[in-house]
């Protein structure tokens, strides 16, 4: 999925979307439908669901923020996909009080089993909305990339404070609540009833190397991309990634 801007944020977002472009592109085959049906939990101002709409597909974000689902608005508008992008204000808990239950192609959990109370709960929730055949997008924050980035900071209490944390936190001013493992979110996403299709480490180079690097050497930044985009799927590096992103199936989808 092309970024039309080419900012370094690109970087951050790169991989998950390649994936999920992939993942859409096959759904999109199987069922004949071109405009398909998702739900992207959590979606905030639309940073996936703007880009997901102007591709043709029909999207619902869902998201506790009014201040977030004002600005979706504005950027749906101004992408001309109003007409393709839904806001709702809602979270992962109370799910079903407004998304529809089983009526979506492909559901996005993007940055929100990090702030759930119960993470299980919030991935079956996830599950249920999708149709008999369909994909969930998982991404979370990853234990290994925050144990790293401060150990390389020089907080090596913080780091090891974090390694050991059974919700991966450094510290009390640590902003987010938990943090996963591979193993962990596969299994989350296993125990829901889903086949795992693919598991990807996000950020594993791009949060460490400097930003005057890739904003000032040539080339800097598409070399990166493609260091990114070749580390990705190798399971070696999904410990040390910031994000890890799980791209589950239902047992009946085709064409992973």
């Amino acid at each position: 999925m092309s970024d039309p801007m080419r900012p370094r944020a690109a970087l951050r977002t790169a991989v998950v979307r390649e994936v999920l472009q992939d993942a859409l592109e096959r759904r999109v085959k199987a069922t004949g439908r071109q405009a398909l049906d998702v739900l992207d939990t959590g979606g905030g101002s639309g940073k996936f669901a703007v880009p997901l709409a102007r591709l043709g597909h029909r999207v619902t974000v869902v998201d506790p923020s009014p201040n977030a689902l004002f600005a979706l608005e504005r950027r749906a508008a101004e992408d001309g996909v109003a007409d393709r992008v839904k806001g709702v204000q809602g979270d992962a808990h109370g799910l079903f009080d407004v998304a529809e239950r089983g009526g979506y192609d492909v559901v996005l959990c993007h940055g929100v089993l990090e702030y759930v109370d119960d993470p299980a709960e919030g991935v079956r929730n996830a599950v249920a909305a999708l149709r008999p055949e369909g994909v969930l997008s998982l991404l979370a924050a990853g234990l290994g990339g925050a144990v790293l980035a401060r150990a390389l900071a020089g907080h090596f209490t913080e780091a090891q404070r974090a390694l050991e944390d059974p919700n991966g936190r450094w510290g009390a001013g640590d902003p987010v609540p938990r943090r996963f493992t591979a193993e962990q979110l596969t299994g989350l996403v296993e125990g829901a009833g889903l086949r795992i299709a693919a598991v990807h480490g996000v950020r594993i180079f791009s949060d460490l190397v400097p930003g005057v690097l890739v904003d000032t050497e040539p080339g800097a930044l598409d070399a990166l991309l493609r260091l990114e985009a070749a580390a990705a799927e190798l399971a070696a590096f999904h410990s040390v990634a910031t994000q890890l992103h799980v791209l589950g199936e239902t047992r009946g989808t085709s064409g992973a």
